[in-house]
């Protein structure tokens, strides 16, 4: 598949916005190794290669291991997640899958997030949600990221 549009020929100001997202929820309190789970899913869900690939390689020097990663498409039946990252990545497979949060959903974050955590997990489901579709859009070729690659930028916007 060739790449349709390079995230760096979009408009000015159009990936500081979208790593000023990423840059807030390095900020807001989760552990990278949890938020590389959560992206992982989604993406999985979304079908991303190029999003598939950085976040693998994000998961695993943050210390994931391969086999979380490569159970999660069987994450209910798999005795490795903890009940707080198994309500997370039912809120990542409904917001995902339905774009809905129904009620027994959220009550089952209540036990382990605060309303502000849950605030923050839907936005980071939902970024990478935003960054799925954009990477499917251009074509984003798969297989060249670098651990971090995107973490100097953030750190700017």
């Amino acid at each position: 598949m060739k790449q349709r549009i390079s995230l760096m020929e979009a408009p000015k100001g159009y990936m500081q916005t979208l790593l000023a997202v990423g840059h807030y929820l390095d900020k807001s309190g989760f552990e990278p190794k949890f938020l590389d789970l959560i992206a992982y899913r989604a993406s999985q869900i979304n079908g991303c290669a190029f999003c598939l690939d950085m976040h693998h390689k994000d998961a695993i020097h943050n210390g994931e291991t391969e086999q979380r990663l490569h159970s999660l498409p069987a994450w209910r039946e798999c005795p490795y997640y903890s009940d707080a990252e198994r309500a997370a990545l039912q809120m990542t497979d409904d917001l995902t899958i339905k774009c809905d949060v129904d009620d027994a959903t959220y009550e089952e974050l209540t036990k382990y997030f605060t309303k502000a955590q849950i605030a923050d997990l839907a936005l980071a489901v939902s970024m990478t949600n935003t960054w799925n579709r954009l990477n499917k859009t251009f074509r984003t070729t798969p297989g060249n990221y670098k651990v971090n690659e995107y973490k100097a930028a953030t750190t700017t916007a």
